[in-house]
C-alpha cells in the first residue's frame, strides 16, 4: 500500500471520528440530563459476500447520529485494504483480494455499481440512510420499518437507490437497540 492511501486513510477515518465527537459536543448543552450512549453492530444488511459496521450515537431515546459502512474482498492493486488484509487475512482471500472498506472505496466501488445502473454513490446512499434515521426514536424506526417491503423502504428515504435500503435500516435499529 502506498504512503499515499496511508495518509488518505488516516485522513478520512480521523475526519469521521472528528464529525462525530463534534456533533456529539454540541448536543451536551441540549442533552444536559441525558448522556451520550454509543451502539454498534455487525451486520448483514444483505447477501453473504460483505457485513455492515453500523454505529449509533443515542442522547435520550433519539438517534443523534449514524455512521454505516461495510466491508467485502475487493481487488488488491485498486482498492485500500484493512489494516494487516495483506498479511494475517492473506489466507482468507482468494489471490489478488484484500478485505477493504466499501466508504475508504467509494469511488471504485460507485464506479462498478454505475455498470449495474446505478445512478446514485455508495457513500451518497450511506449518507442518506444516516441522514434518514438521525432525530427518530427506536420506536419511530420500527414503526417506519414495520410491514413495509424493501421498495417501500426505498422508495421512503429520499436520496437512496439501495435495494437493500431495509436491511441497513434493519442494522440501524439494531445498533440503536444495543446503545440502550
Amino acid at each position: 500500500m502506498a504512503k499515499g492511501q496511508i495518509l488518505e486513510r488516516k485522513y478520512f477515518t480521523m475526519k469521521k471520528l472528528l464529525a462525530l465527537v463534534l456533533v456529539l459536543m454540541m448536543m451536551v448543552p441540549f442533552a444536559m440530563a441525558d448522556e451520550v450512549k454509543l451502539g454498534q453492530v455487525q451486520f448483514a444488511a444483505h447477501g453473504t459476500k460483505c457485513f455492515a459496521v453500523i454505529t449509533v450515537a443515542m442522547v435520550g431515546d433519539k438517534i443523534a447520529d449514524v455512521l454505516i459502512d461495510e466491508y467485502q474482498p475487493m481487488a488488491a492493486d485498486t482498492s485500500i485494504a484493512v489494516p494487516n488484509s495483506e498479511t494475517i487475512f492473506a489466507d482468507l482471500f482468494a489471490a489478488g483480494k484484500v478485505l477493504a472498506s466499501k466508504v475508504q472505496n467509494a469511488a471504485a466501488y460507485s464506479a462498478n455499481m454505475q455498470k449495474a445502473g446505478s445512478t446514485v454513490a455508495l457513500d451518497v446512499n450511506y449518507k442518506a440512510l444516516e441522514d434518514y434515521a438521525t432525530g427518530m426514536t427506536i420506536a419511530d424506526l420500527e414503526a417506519a420499518l414495520e410491514g413495509k417491503t424493501a421498495e417501500q423502504v426505498v422508495d421512503a428515504v429520499t436520496g437512496c437507490t439501495l435495494v437493500d435500503a431495509l436491511g441497513y435500516l434493519q442494522g440501524v435499529l439494531a445498533a440503536a437497540k444495543a446503545a440502550q
